[in-house]
């Protein structure tokens, strides 16, 4: 298994008012720790980071083996994971997508999400629901409850064999669809993807609290 890492930091941060992938976490960027879980995975053959220069300038990316380079984002998420398939070397068996607004990945859930990729071709780290779930209508009164048995919360990474993720994605552009996720992506050739749980805490980025509540996880692991 010889895996390229794309890590997809294109985003505008729109909603935070800040760059949330340049804000410190602990003294280091929030990049830069979604970076630095995959430098020592044994399985790992290069990283490609999906950014403007601006962020790519705030990251550590020497590295003794490891090649670890940048490539423009594009209009959306689906179009920034299509630029760094790209450019995925030949010789990878496997591509990892990352979402570099998840800092704290642990390598013990990496490493199961690699290993059923490994196993099944297709899979992704997630978490089950377990919330109360209901159903409103426009004006946002309850109108029904809903199941919640099956229910999964998606996360990153998403870990697929190269040649079945480039098979998804020009089925993707072709039919001018336009995916979230990657599995997303691999539903539409009717391929299954094993959900893996993930059993430490994985959240994104994407408020000024997630900040706070990503540094609580930290200081009490």
């Amino acid at each position: 298994m010889t895996v390229s890492v794309i890590i997809v930091a294109a985003g505008s941060s729109v909603r935070m008012g800040f760059d949330k992938l340049a804000a410190p976490l602990g003294g280091i960027p929030v990049l830069q720790r979604s970076l630095n879980v995959f430098l020592s995975n044994p399985v790992v053959a290069e990283i490609i980071v999906v950014c403007p220069p601006e962020r790519w300038e705030l990251l550590e990316t020497t590295h003794p083996t490891l090649p670890i380079r940048r490539v423009d984002g594009g209009a959306d998420r689906q179009r920034s994971v299509a630029n760094g398939l790209a450019v995925v070397s030949p010789s990878a068996t496997h591509v990892a997508v990352h979402d570099g607004a998840r800092p704290l990945l642990h390598p013990a859930d990496l490493d199961h999400c690699l290993q059923a990729a490994a196993a099944d071709g297709a899979a992704a780290l997630a978490h089950r629901v377990t919330d109360t779930l209901k159903r409103s209508d426009e004006a946002g009164l309850c109108t029904a409850s809903v199941c919640r048995d099956n229910l999964w919360r998606m996360e990153t990474p998403q870990i697929f064999e190269t040649a079945l993720l480039r098979e998804a994605y020009a089925a993707v552009a072709a039919r001018d669809l336009t995916v979230t996720d990657e599995v997303s992506a691999i539903q539409e050739i009717a391929r299954p993807v094993r959900l893996v749980e993930s059993v430490h805490p994985n959240p994104k980025i994407t408020r000024p609290a997630d900040i706070i509540l990503a540094t609580a996880i930290l200081t009490h692991p």
